[in-house]
């Protein structure tokens, strides 16, 4: 897919936006002065795959404690800043990667200038993050409420008292809990700025449904072209976000990384497939390589449907088929399918 070309900015090493590969932050759910309990989330999300963490910033004490979480990672950490422009400013001297803050929000141009020389000085791209609540209320009268154009409109007004003060390292996002205004939105931003834009969804909810709203809204904006980094946000484990990112950009085959073709079973399937199926995509973890490994309820359909995987189960009565490319190998007891199927992955090279 073409993606939207986009300026480029720098969080901590992690390139976003011009042509870079889509990066996936989380977000931290620690109180943010307890360096103890925020590092040791920060270490889980990074073992996850998180490629930049945020961390809440809501005084001066989880300001201060930037500069020893930065000695515990090396994740780059963006400060979440509302309201207060000298939090800003402490996160800056502290050495945050990047800052997240609505312009429009802190007061005066004066403090947003301070704010933005600041960050300039230190090489400290700002995020302008604007949610479907935190939109100016003349925006709302316009618009007769929260809409995709308030939303945009909103964002860029927040851009250009950035702008005004010559200030350009800048990403956007424009958040709202709903699927399809979300959508809207970027797609209207992505035509009046070229910054990158961190995309996702507020508020989705816990992980059952706001995985399933994260994957059609960013979903769709990635299929389109539309999004530099990404943020999953989920009523759960922070790093559960993290892992949903990962597998969504895999889905859209962003990133490269192994993938089970699993059929849905039916009143044909002699095997217990659901363990078996998963327990393929955990030893999975051990493999790097973009391999597609077929686990297939029957040999009626499974070395057909599945012939364009590299390797593949089709199970039978109390056994199963081993297949490659479609051509079957061996016919193995059930016990031994999964072993076998790893023995013919390492054959190709592909283990670890």
């Amino acid at each position: 897919m073409e993606r939207r070309k986009s300026k480029q900015i720098d969080v901590g090493g992690v390139k976003i936006g011009g042509g870079a590969p889509v990066s996936v932050q989380s977000m931290t759910n620690t109180q943010t002065a307890d360096v103890e309990a925020t590092a040791a989330q920060i270490a889980r999300l990074e073992e996850a795959g998180c490629e930049i963490v945020r961390v809440a910033v809501p005084d001066l004490a989880a300001a201060g404690a930037i500069a020893e979480l930065k000695k515990r990672t090396k994740l780059p950490i963006v400060a979440d800043i509302h309201f207060d422009w000298r939090l800003a400013l402490a996160s800056a001297r502290a050495g945050v990667d990047k800052i997240r803050i609505n312009p429009g929000n802190i007061g005066s141009q004066e403090r947003v200038k301070a704010v933005a020389e600041a960050c300039r000085e230190r090489g400290i791209p700002i995020r302008v993050g604007v949610n479907s609540g935190s939109i100016h209320k003349s925006i709302l009268e316009k618009y007769g409420g929260a809409t995709a154009e308030a939303l945009a409109e909103s964002a860029i007004s927040h851009v250009e008292l950035l702008e005004d003060c010559g200030f350009y390292d800048i990403a956007i996002s424009v958040k709202a809990p709903e699927v399809a205004m979300t959508i809207e939105a970027y797609r209207k931003l992505a035509t009046m700025r070229d910054y990158p834009l961190h995309v996702g969804l507020t508020h989705s909810g816990t992980e059952r449904i706001g995985l399933l709203k994260s994957a059609a809204a960013i979903g769709s904006l990635l299929a389109d072209g539309i999004g530099d980094t990404i943020r999953i946000s989920l009523t759960a484990d922070p790093v559960r976000e993290v892992q949903a990112g990962i597998d969504l950009l895999r889905a859209l085959e962003l990133r490269s990384a192994p993938e089970v073709i699993a059929c849905p079973t039916c009143g044909r399937c002699r095997i217990d497939l659901i363990p078996l199926a998963r327990e393929v995509e955990q030893r999975l973890e051990c493999v790097k390589a973009p391999i597609k490994v077929a686990v297939m309820g029957c040999a009626v359909n499974g070395p057909g449907e599945a012939r364009e995987c590299d390797v593949g189960i089709a199970g039978g009565v109390e056994s199963g088929l081993i297949f490659r490319k479609g051509e079957i190998i061996k016919k193995v007891p059930y016990e031994s399918l999964v072993d076998e199927l790893f023995e013919q992955i390492k054959l190709l090279g592909l283990e670890k």
